[in-house]
């Protein structure tokens, strides 16, 4: 802890933390609420550099006073924590969807762009679907689903922006501006009661490293290979599963990538509980972003598998879907091996404490 944090109890310095958060929820929900009223796609990026809209701001806000109550749960009332975080979630999840949407229609529209040639494809040549014929209907079928989709997820947005579950939340804030309920642990001194349950969500996040497959994941894959194959011309069936097998490969993928979700949720807690504790992060920001990608990523081929499944398309069709799935599969294996590059680099240990006792923080 910081030398002045140090000497306050916990109950001061998670409150001071919380109190900072909440008024940012408080000052952009408004401009978020106008954000969502506003024409479909208009929400802008969790993710996005520019970084300036109310919404944004308010998902930041949500998510670290989310991961404050969750890893420093034992300094509030349990009740009343749990209830907060489960409002909390449904917000992020609410005001999450359109801007993912949005950043998946364009990243698949990319990715077609680029395989059929349409986007210029570097030194290596033209990608592999260039002149297929199935490559503009596939572009077309997946706007088409995607803003459809997006639009859905805005009039979902509007409506329950309006509801009062949505003031009740805003009325949680105000409470922690104020007071929040805080029990008997929260009267302890903040350097010895927060370090070790920040320490925690650092050992529960290299325990859910340590569990995955890193010696798999650690070969190079050329994710942009399909991409320059100099205009070779593709052969043989679509990429997507027969019908026969296509719950049995999406259940395999989907158990294949939780464990990295897991992980991804795991990280920003430990990100959040760092800030906390007055402790730099920064070593954990590009992880974050490398994750994001993998979900990104993973989530974009089982809409591209979707889609190939869309009655009635033409073989061309689901030809090209396949391929997008399987290019955004490469993204996923080439966002894992980013990732097993970066652990090993963090330090084992958070100056000056080591967490709980015989655990160690990589």
């Amino acid at each position: 802890m910081t030398a002045p944090a140090a000497t306050a109890t916990a109950g001061e310095v998670i409150s001071r933390y919380l109190t900072e958060q909440a008024g940012n929820f408080l000052r952009a929900l408004p401009q978020a609420v106008g954000e969502a009223g506003a024409r479909p796609g208009a929400l802008p990026s969790l993710n996005s550099p520019a970084g300036s809209g109310g919404t944004l701001e308010l998902l930041r806000a949500v998510r670290r006073v989310g991961g404050a109550l969750h890893t420093f749960g034992a300094v509030f009332e349990p009740g009343w924590a749990h209830e907060s975080r489960a409002e909390l979630r449904w917000l992020l999840n609410l005001l999450a969807q359109e801007p993912a949407y949005q950043r998946r229609s364009a990243r698949l529209l990319a990715a077609v762009d680029s395989l059929s040639g349409v986007a210029p494809a570097g030194e290596g040549g033209p990608g592999m679907l260039a002149g297929h014929q199935g490559a503009p209907k596939a572009r077309a079928l997946l706007d088409r689903q995607l803003t459809l989709a997006r639009t859905r997820a805005h009039s979902t947005v509007l409506q329950e922006l309006r509801s009062a579950r949505l003031h009740a939340l805003a009325d949680r804030m105000t409470l922690l501006v104020g007071e929040a309920p805080l029990v008997e642990p929260a009267w302890g001194k903040a350097g010895e009661v927060l370090p070790s349950q920040a320490a925690a969500a650092f050992a529960a996040l290299g325990a859910a490293v340590q569990a995955l497959p890193l010696r798999r994941a650690a070969t190079a894959y050329q994710g942009d290979a399909l991409h320059r194959l100099g205009g070779a011309e593709p052969s043989g069936p679509a990429v997507v599963p027969p019908q026969g097998r296509t719950g049995d490969a999406d259940s395999a993928l989907a158990a294949d990538d939780a464990p990295w979700h897991r992980v991804r949720i795991l990280l920003k807690r430990t990100r959040y509980a760092l800030e906390v504790c007055g402790r730099p992060g920064d070593q954990l920001v590009e992880l974050d972003r490398v994750l994001d990608c993998h979900q990104e990523a993973a989530d974009a081929a089982v809409t591209a598998a979707t889609a190939a499944r869309t009655p009635r398309i033409t073989p061309a069709t689901a030809y090209v879907l396949g391929v997008v799935h399987a290019d955004q599969r490469l993204e996923v294996e080439a966002a894992r091996f980013a990732f097993g590059s970066r652990w090993p680099e963090l330090p084992l240990s958070l100056d000056g404490w080591e967490g709980p006792p015989g655990q160690r923080m990589g």
